[in-house]
């Protein structure tokens, strides 16, 4: 039986040694910031789109810069979908606030790894082991 991969590009947002994660309506976890590629799109356009409808800031496709690519089981455990998960860190223009596809943004720092799924949990890993988490 071949496993379901989900496709996902998210947003690296680090500011004060915290970083900016959000949770999606309906859903009682936070992720970073990003989603699930349309069509043939590439990694910078799915960004650029994800962030813009889940954020409402502009992000500065010229800032864009590959921040590292992780991959583990959706939260649901090891019977669940593998999720690969492409970040990037970009600058921005505009004021975040969150959409009406979000309940609610907030920035974290690494003791909040508990609340997000595995596959970020990788990423907080690193960002703290670089020294950019608090």
């Amino acid at each position: 039986m071949k496993s379901v991969l989900i496709d996902t590009v998210a947003w690296v947002r680090i500011e004060g040694g915290r970083i900016l994660c959000a949770r999606p309506k309906g859903k009682d976890v936070f992720y970073i910031p990003g989603g699930k590629r349309e069509g043939a799109e590439t990694d910078r356009e799915t960004l650029l789109r994800e962030i813009q409808e889940e954020l409402t800031v502009g992000l500065i496709p010229e800032t864009v810069v590959h921040a590292g690519t992780y991959e583990a089981h959706a939260h649901d455990g090891p019977g669940a979908p593998l999720v690969t998960m492409s970040c990037y860190y970009a600058d921005y223009r505009g004021t975040l606030a969150a959409s009406s596809e979000i309940e609610e943004v907030a920035w974290f720092s690494y003791a909040d790894r508990p609340l997000v799924p595995p596959v970020d949990q990788l990423l907080f890993d690193d960002l703290a082991a670089a020294g950019e988490l608090c």
